[in-house]
């Protein structure tokens, strides 16, 4: 028998952000800040982000996730 391990409501928080119709499109999804950091923190996103190969921008009171792991350039 294999242990498996529980799924807890931050993770099914978390894949429910990548779960997006406009992430699964490579689009953008935004959360308010103060949500991130009540339900899993902030370098728990930082590290979902990294290892999806995303982009994330802090604008403000929200996180900005560009759901594409292809170059990003800034305009202004």
């Amino acid at each position: 028998m294999s242990y498996m391990r529980p799924i807890h409501a931050n993770d099914i928080w978390l894949n429910q952000v990548f779960a997006a119709k406009s992430a699964a499109n490579g689009g953008v999804v935004r959360r308010k800040i103060v949500d991130v950091e009540r339900k899993i923190g902030r370098q728990r996103l930082e590290l979902e982000v990294r290892k999806r190969g995303f982009h994330m921008i802090e604008c403000g009171a929200q996180f900005v996730i560009i759901c594409d792991p292809t170059e990003v350039k800034l305009i202004c």
